[in-house]
């Protein structure tokens, strides 16, 4: 009688074959038996003690009157298959077949590189994977507000991107071999600039006087300040003016009456340039909140600056 196991193998996937991963067969034989081998497929990897095969990963284990067993060391995925015990006893030949399936846990072996786009346009991200059973593939997007579903494929479409769709996207390559195999994305999204903070501010003669310019943008902005139609240099006429990310200060340390009036803080990046109007006033003074009539103003004198500084700059 002959019993083979039969064989369940994990391995590593074809780009990590040299794990110590060993598939063992084995045949349970009785002193009928006068001949024995092992073949994969139409192969004859052993016959009793003599190797047919030249793969130095295959040896026998043990050929003894009830044991004929041999191992592959460092199995991949090309050892899948079935195996076959024969043997001859003194009526007629027998054989039993035991079949290797060989899984591989998910592996990423492609994904697109970190990206840098202007805002509207169409975004495609790729992530292959391999492993077997062959692994799902997901994409999230990582945003401020928490892991958010975006597509199972391994192609990621964005028609018209927004600014709130940048930031990092996940890829995940799931099986039930191992753990997935995650990468990420990372996807910057250009856009002009957008002043989203320039308010009026009050101050005393003599006193500390500061306007503030907040503005956001990808790339982030330079600022300058204004004064009619002057530019405001730093240091100059005892003000200061200091760029920090999105926040642009103009401050006064000595506050005089010539210091009281409208200001304009220009925002610019490579994408565009936008403007605000911000009054310092004086105690008892009466400005609009909203900026509005003094912004239109502002518009129409600083346009025509802004234009040839955009020009000559970018």
């Amino acid at each position: 009688m002959l019993y083979p196991n039969s064989c369940y193998i994990g391995t590593p996937s074809p780009r990590a074959l040299l794990y110590h991963v060993i598939s063992e067969f084995m045949c349970t034989v009785d002193e009928r038996v006068t001949r024995v081998a092992w073949l994969n497929r139409s192969t004859i990897l052993y016959a009793g003690n003599d190797k047919w095969s030249i793969d130095n990963r295959v040896v026998i284990l043990s050929n003894t009157n009830t044991q004929y067993s041999i191992k592959i060391h460092n199995v991949d995925v090309y050892d899948e298959g079935p195996y076959t015990c024969s043997v001859q006893t003194d009526n007629h030949p027998k054989t039993s077949r035991v079949h290797l399936i060989v899984q591989v846990p998910p592996q990423i072996i492609n994904i697109s590189s970190d990206i840098t786009v202007n805002e509207g346009s169409s975004v495609t991200l790729m992530c292959l994977a391999f492993g077997r059973p062959e692994p799902t593939v997901t994409w999230k997007h990582l945003s401020g507000k928490g892991r958010g579903f975006v597509s199972e494929d391994e192609y990621l479409e964005i028609s018209g991107i927004t600014r709130d769709q940048s930031g990092e996207y996940e890829c995940s390559a799931v099986n039930d071999v191992a753990a997935p195999d995650i990468r990420r994305v990372k996807v910057t999204v250009n856009y002009p600039p957008y002043i989203s903070n320039a308010k009026n501010t009050g101050a005393s003669v003599g006193q500390k006087g500061i306007l503030r310019c907040e503005a956001s943008a990808v790339p982030v902005a330079e600022f300058q300040w204004f004064k009619e139609e002057t530019r405001l240099a730093n240091g100059l006429d005892g003000v200061r003016i200091e760029n920090k990310g999105r926040m642009s200060t103009l401050t006064f340390f000595n506050v005089s009456e010539k210091d009281y009036g409208n200001y304009t803080c220009v925002a610019t990046n490579k994408l565009g340039n936008t403007n605000a109007s911000i009054i310092l006033y004086g105690p008892g003074a009466v400005h609009d909140g909203s900026n509005a009539a003094s912004r239109a103003m502002a518009c129409l004198w600083l346009s025509g600056t802004l234009l040839a500084h955009f020009l000559i700059k970018f």
